[in-house]
């Protein structure tokens, strides 16, 4: 009896082993299994993120190559077409860019969803509405010198930068042409030509801004002839790629008349995109132009102008990582899958926060040498020096943010962002620049406080939205009346692995303060 009792027991405890290693061995199978599928997005979205960081390098060295230039020629000159240059991109540049954004959203997830054809009519009914939006920002333009005056700038400068944006009229339209064809090929994953594309039309702007500006006896005429020239030869170049190439022959189908029809449902989401760029955009610049009320106006605004120019180059990497998780999310809402697109945005955020630390540690080990770049002056020197530390928490969290609203864009939260970034900018950092600069005497330094205290709480918006986020609800709302019309709405839920995530990003930015007031003990 106890041979057969312990034959029994072996019997039944055989099956349980077996089906414990059968489920230790589908355990390993589904890590392996998320593990090869976060390997996989990663290396989609930096094959994606890659070209477009150039892209967006290259396109926004087309302005500063001609400033360059006409630095050249003399103060006057110089000042004279950076005034332009800020007051274009202003009133223009970032309004055409926001609208465009929009494309986001609409082509990304029509090619998702495979209904190509779609890509072309949104991208036609952009390109229209951009286009007719040119005019009155042309008109703007043309009274550039009388606005400086009248806001009371220097007549000397204010002359010069009018005649400089009235020679940049025509990039208005090429721009916004730009921003659609860009848009048109990004969300297809289309990206080789635009980079392409950008390198080519940089490559030549060099060389024309050298003939028009020195050569032809145009001076800074000609360098603002040299972007628009840029800008047409770059729009002419996609758009033959788009005409010829079999990769767009499901996409692009030629001009049609259906594209005239439902343009306010493009315009109703483009209004809210360009609403969100441009109040951050515009916090920036705003910024700069308080900095000439400081007790020490010619060092400020010198300082924070070094400051903003470097922000600018550096946010360029996280435009094209936002553009690549928009394009990616978008796609995978399209699509109707919820889970790739809650992948792809936990994969992006890894990256982000790599990249803004490898940039924040960089920032503050050339601080000592960075304001070499721009000055001989020693106060300059210094006091960039000292600015440093702040630009690199400051990239950090722009970076970030960046990302998160690339995946906004990506879901349609247009509306939702305009919002936070108000709230953010304007309730926040604007306010706590005046408060740091005017009241406690910081100086530039204070101003740019007041901008870290804003993309902070833009940030804690942007990844509570994000982690409460109901992805199977969100690939519902697909193209749905409540998708234009309204924010979609969001089932507040916290994941464990998002929670996570948000200790990591709060340790981040705690870490980076201590290193800041390290420096500065």
């Amino acid at each position: 009896m106890e041979r057969g009792e312990k034959s029994s027991l072996e019997s039944s405890l055989i099956p349980s082993q077996e089906l414990d290693e059968e489920e230790e061995e589908e355990e390993l199978s589904k890590q392996n299994c998320c593990r090869g599928d976060f390997i996989e997005e990663a290396k989609k979205q930096l094959w994606l993120a890659g070209p477009l960081i150039a892209v967006s390098m290259l396109q926004y060295c087309l302005q500063l190559i001609s400033v360059m230039f006409v630095g050249h020629l003399g103060e006057l000159a110089l000042s004279s077409a950076s005034m332009a240059s800020s007051f274009g991109s202003v009133t223009g540049f970032s309004v055409l860019l926001g609208m465009g954004s929009a494309l986001e959203t609409l082509c990304g997830q029509a090619y998702g969803a495979k209904q190509y054809h779609m890509l072309g009519i949104h991208a036609q009914r952009a390109m229209l509405t951009l286009l007719a939006l040119s005019i009155p920002l042309a008109i703007i333009w043309f009274y550039t010198s009388t606005i400086l005056i009248f806001v009371g700038q220097d007549h000397e400068i204010s002359t010069g930068a009018g005649t400089f944006n009235r020679w940049m009229i025509p990039s208005l339209f090429a721009f916004g042409l730009l921003q659609c064809l860009n848009r048109f090929l990004q969300t297809q994953n289309n990206v080789i030509p635009m980079m392409v594309s950008s390198g080519i039309t940089a490559s030549l702007h060099i060389l024309m801004c050298w003939v028009l500006v020195f050569k032809s006896g145009l001076g800074s005429k000609g360098a603002a002839l040299a972007i628009t020239i840029s800008y047409w030869i770059n729009v002419f170049l996609l758009a033959m790629y788009i005409k010829f190439s079999p990769a767009c022959m499901k996409t692009w189908r030629g001009f049609s008349r259906e594209a005239l029809h439902d343009i306010l449902s493009f315009v109703k989401l483009a209004i809210p995109s360009a609403i969100m760029i441009c109040l951050e955009y515009w916090s920036f610049e705003m910024v700069v132009l308080l900095s000439g009320l400081l007790p020490n106006p010619k060092l400020e605004t010198s300082v924070l102008s070094i400051s903003l120019n470097t922000c600018w180059m550096v946010y360029m990497i996280s435009v094209g990582l936002g553009s690549a998780i928009s394009t990616r999310v978008s796609n995978e809402l399209g699509a109707g899958r919820p889970q790739g697109a809650r992948l792809a945005l936990c994969v992006m955020i890894i990256i982000a926060l790599s990249e803004g630390a490898v940039v924040g540690i960089s920032t503050i080990l050339v601080r000592r040498q960075w304001g070499k770049l721009y000055s001989n002056e020693e106060e300059v020197i210094k006091y960039v020096a000292k600015m440093m530390p702040l630009l690199a928490l400051s990239d950090f969290l722009d970076g970030f943010q960046c990302v998160l609203s690339g995946a906004a864009r990506g879901c349609g939260w247009q509306n939702l962002c305009a919002f936070i970034n108000l709230g953010a900018y304007y309730v926040v950092a604007i306010p706590c620049a005046l408060l740091f600069a005017f009241v406690l005497h910081i100086g530039g330094m204070g101003l740019w406080m007041g901008i870290i205290f804003g993309l902070s709480v833009q940030v804690v918006a942007l990844v509570t939205v994000n982690a409460c986020t109901n992805w199977d609800q969100e690939v519902s709302l697909y193209l749905t009346w409540n998708f234009f019309f309204k924010y979609p709405s969001h089932k507040w839920v916290f994941p464990r692995k998002i929670c996570l995530l948000i200790r990591y990003v709060i340790c981040y930015i705690i870490l980076f303060f201590f290193f800041f007031f390290y420096l500065f003990k």
